[in-house]
């Protein structure tokens, strides 16, 4: 798998999760079946660049969004055969993390006080510690 085509599977399938939507209904809007969908995510299958636009309108971003912070070199990219074990930096590690995920999407029904608490929270148990990569919190 190319890394290029892992990240960009990684970034629809943040997108998806944080829109509450599922495979299925994203497959539905952008013509497509399900199954093509976990195959674009997982990076098994390119994005053609029509279906690419197809997925950024429909995700509400510009197509640029798949592909930023790669430099314009493509610096990163692992080319063909490529494992996809590194995925593009901690950002894009965050995005197909279930729990961020969860935590994101939720985030904006809480009420500014409630945020507040919340980050008070995640500071005080993060005080101290260097952030691993791969890791959010704790040992």
């Amino acid at each position: 798998m190319d890394r290029i085509d892992v990240l960009v599977g990684q970034r629809i399938r943040a997108l998806r999760a944080a829109q509450g939507m599922s495979q299925a209904e994203l497959g539905q809007k952008v013509g497509v079946r399900f199954q093509q969908i976990q195959k674009y995510e997982s990076g098994a299958n390119r994005v053609s660049a029509s279906r690419l636009l197809a997925l950024a309108q429909t995700l509400g971003v510009p197509v640029s969004h798949f592909f930023d912070g790669l430099g314009a070199s493509g610096e990163g990219q692992a080319g063909p055969g490529a494992t996809g074990a590194q995925t593009g930096g901690p950002l894009a590690d965050l995005l197909v993390d279930e729990q961020f995920m969860t935590l994101a999407r939720d985030f904006p029904r809480l009420t500014a006080r409630q945020r507040e608490a919340v980050l008070a929270l995640v500071r005080s148990l993060t005080e101290g510690q260097e952030a691993a990569p791969g890791r959010l919190l704790g040992p």
